[in-house]
C-alpha cells in the first residue's frame, strides 16, 4: 500500500487487524460484523477504526465493496486479479464474481460516446439465489 499520500494506509497495529480479520472471513461482511468477529477474538479496535480502515481498503483498490438488499455496504478482500462484479444473494449473502467484459466494454463505450475520461464503476447485481429459492414454497420477497 502506498503510504506517502495524506491519509494513506499507516500499518497500525489496529488497522492490520482489521485486515487480518478481513482476510479471514468467507465472503462479503459488514463492518459492524467485522468489529464484532474482533471483539470476539478479543481484539480491542474501535468501530470507527474498522470504519476507517475499511475506507482506506477501498480507496486503495484493496477491498470489493457491495450493497445489501437494506442498503448496508459490505466488504471482502479484493482478489488478486483486480476489478470484479458480483452477484449477490439478497437472502443468505452468497456472492458470485461474474464475468464482466461486456460491463467494461458498456462502460468504456458509454464513457467515450459521451465524452467522459478517465470513468470509475460500480455495478451491483443483486437477486435470490437457487439454494434459497428451492425452499418449500420459497417465493423470493420482491422489496428486498
Amino acid at each position: 500500500m502506498d503510504e506517502t499520500t495524506p491519509g494513506a494506509w499507516r500499518p497500525t497495529p489496529q488497522r492490520t487487524a482489521v485486515l487480518t480479520a478481513l482476510r479471514a472471513c468467507h465472503g462479503f461482511i459488514s463492518a459492524q460484523t467485522l468489529h464484532a468477529a474482533l471483539a470476539a477474538d478479543g481484539v480491542a479496535v474501535g468501530l470507527t477504526t474498522v470504519y476507517r480502515t475499511l475506507r482506506l481498503l477501498e480507496t486503495a483498490g484493496h477491498v470489493d465493496v457491495v450493497r445489501d438488499g437494506d442498503g448496508e455496504r459490505l466488504y471482502r478482500p479484493r482478489p488478486d486479479e483486480g476489478h470484479r462484479h458480483y452477484l449477490v444473494c439478497r437472502e443468505c449473502g452468497l456472492s458470485l464474481a461474474v464475468d464482466a467484459e461486456e460491463v467494461e466494454r458498456w462502460v468504456a463505450r458509454t464513457a467515450r460516446d459521451i465524452g467522459f475520461h478517465a470513468v470509475t464503476h460500480t455495478v451491483e447485481l443483486t437477486g435470490v439465489c437457487d439454494g434459497c429459492l428451492s425452499g418449500p414454497d420459497r417465493r423470493p420477497d420482491p422489496d428486498r
